[in-house]
């Protein structure tokens, strides 16, 4: 069975005429008679009463009449989804975000996507190791990951790049001496326990923090790991350490913990890389969204 039979049919049911029928079709009048015919055939009844001046249905012509609008109705929704699909503006995007991004990105991020991609079904996780983000990429687990990028997290198969670079801020008690200051060198906090995320192929923050650390002339005295970004602000709040951390930490904004600008070093200021991977195959809906993280980022 033809659609355009179909769609013939309900024309010529609603106009109840063949010639305005055929008029409302741009076909001739002799082509809708053939198309009608030829859908008779096909499904073994008579589906109008030609004996009258007025085209009448038959009881087999009003049930085809009301099937024929549910499937020209469904193929046109398909037709529609089809194209936001193609267009990126429908689908399933599953987004993994490392823990200091979760704060600051997930929540402009669900909230952007649900003013310009409203159709888009995004599933967004937060508090993931860069490693980890990157191997779910890989295999297919998560679409889209934000990342900070290091040494023990490369992916030469995927596409990778890098959304905007932020300052690492120190984060220290509420109740540490230097907590009221404006900001505060690194090498000042030398003797002090810091609270760090996991080390090895864990995390790519770690090595960071020991690198600023190094690039300041010393080495913390004691490493105090803890996986997720809250636990470290929440350690840090009790007393028992302080850290480093991006900028974007600040989101969280937890009680008893204050963060404070790092003071310049020789070097220059102490910055971390914040990128997005994704593979290179990757869904129309899914570069929609990596568009939208990226200008998200860019304002």
């Amino acid at each position: 069975m033809e659609l355009r039979h179909l769609r013939s049919f309900v024309v010529l049911a609603e106009e109840r005429h063949f010639g305005r029928a055929a008029a409302r079709l741009h076909i001739a009048q002799p082509a809708l008679s053939q198309q009608l015919q030829q859908l008779e055939r096909e499904v073994g009844v008579r589906l109008v009463d030609r004996s009258t001046r007025r085209v009448e249905l038959t009881e087999a012509g009003r049930l085809l009449e009301g099937r024929a609008h549910e499937v020209l109705g469904t193929v046109a929704r398909a037709v529609d989804e089809l194209a936001l699909l193609a267009a990126g503006r429908l689908g399933r995007v599953t987004v993994g975000l490392v823990g200091t991004a979760t704060y600051d990105v997930l929540p402009r991020l669900a909230h952007e996507a649900r003013r310009h991609l409203p159709e888009v079904d995004l599933d967004l996780r937060g508090e993931v190791l860069a490693p980890r983000l990157l191997a779910d990429v890989q295999s297919g687990v998560l679409d889209l990951a934000v990342l900070r990028p290091g040494p023990g997290a490369a992916a030469p198969d995927l596409v990778v790049e890098t959304l905007r670079r932020e300052p690492l801020v120190a984060l220290l008690p509420a109740a540490h001496p230097r907590a009221g200051q404006a900001e505060v060198a690194l090498a000042d906090l030398a003797d002090e326990p810091f609270v760090v995320h996991p080390s090895g192929a864990r995390s790519t923050m770690h090595a960071r923090v020991l690198e600023a650390c190094a690039r300041a002339g010393f080495r913390p005295r004691e490493l105090r790991e803890v996986a997720e970004t809250a636990t470290l602000a929440v350690v840090v709040a009790a007393g028992d350490g302080v850290a480093l951390v991006p900028a974007s930490v600040q989101a969280l904004r937890l009680d008893g913990v204050v963060p404070l600008p790092l003071a310049p070093g020789p070097e220059g200021p102490e910055c971390v890389d914040l990128a997005l991977a994704r593979r290179p195959d990757a869904s129309p809906a899914t570069l929609q969204v990596a568009r939208l993280l990226r200008e998200l980022l860019d304002a």
